[in-house]
């Protein structure tokens, strides 16, 4: 009987043991936290990470070298591109308009690609809804009010970035983008920092004639509700000059033909960053000031 009950006590003791080497890291939210869509997980994620790696240095060498804060240098950063999401699925709280980002993906089982979540900087491909970090959909919330929920995302600033999957929702008028705008801003925390980037241009001349008319309406409807965000305008001629036609920034098949129109490729991220680096760190200077 004495050894069986010894037994019993190294069986708890390695099981103990067992579960506090393999369990997993708490999360820890990064201070620097990017929302967006596909273009995310087709190469902006990735050089997001690498822009906001030494970041004050990187902004001194931009136009407008005014000191950066020094507490950027150490702030860790993570995206989260969802696919064919747009901001107003993001502030949705019905289960019919969030669809988008919580039901599962039937074809792949996956529906975003994150990088930098959990201090892994390489992309994954993750299914928002599933997994601890990903709990975003809880019935009678937007997915925004439940990933900024205490105890789970607390960044130090939010960055959302969208475009193309609202083109023609913002292009049409004024009113859906100022609806997107203040359903935005009532859910984000008053005291948390916050930039608005709309996203890169396509290969399409028409496509991104829609998308030029698109940010005009949004950013004006920021502007009409008076948004403590700052707004990054990604449509520019210096952009669109860049990506336009530009078939070395779009993927192609073996024949140089472009097959995708519309997700820039890494090398085109980097230059869309380089175009708007002064314009980015203005944004972040302006809203990390006198904050934490």
């Amino acid at each position: 009987m004495r050894l069986v009950f010894i037994g019993l006590v190294f069986s708890v003791l390695a099981g103990s043991l067992y579960w506090y080497l393999t369990r997993p890291d708490p999360f820890a939210s990064p201070d620097v936290l990017v929302v967006g869509d596909s273009q995310i997980s087709y190469g902006a994620g990735k050089v997001y990470l690498e822009f906001f790696d030494g970041l004050k240095s990187r902004c001194l060498k931009t136009a407008d070298a005014t000191a950066m804060p020094e507490k950027l240098d150490s702030w860790t950063i993570g995206t989260i591109g969802v696919r064919s999401s747009a901001l107003h699925s993001w502030v949705a709280r019905s289960e019919g308009e969030k669809a988008v980002i919580c039901e599962v993906d039937k074809k792949w089982g996956v529906n975003a690609g994150v990088y930098g979540i959990g201090g892994e900087p390489a992309r994954r491909y993750v299914q928002i809804g599933q997994g601890p970090n990903y709990q975003f959909c809880k019935a009678g919330q937007s997915p925004l009010e439940t990933m900024l929920a205490p105890g789970h995302y607390q960044p130090k600033l939010l960055i959302m970035a969208f475009l193309g999957n609202a083109a023609d929702r913002w292009a049409a008028g004024t009113e859906l983008a100022r609806s997107d705008v203040q359903h935005a801003m009532q859910q984000i925390p008053a005291d948390l920092p916050c930039i608005f980037m709309t996203t890169a241009p396509t290969y399409s001349l028409e496509i991104n004639e829609l998308r030029q008319r698109a940010q005009a309406n949004i950013k004006a409807a920021f502007e009409h509700n008076n948004s403590r965000c700052s707004f990054v305008e990604g449509i520019t001629p210096l952009t669109r000059n860049a990506n336009t036609g530009n078939s070395d920034f779009f993927t192609k098949n073996k024949l140089g033909i472009v097959t995708d129109l519309h997700h820039p490729n890494v090398k085109a991220a980097r230059r869309f960053f380089e175009i708007k680096a002064a314009d980015i760190c203005q944004a972040i200077k302006y809203q990390t000031r006198a904050k934490s």
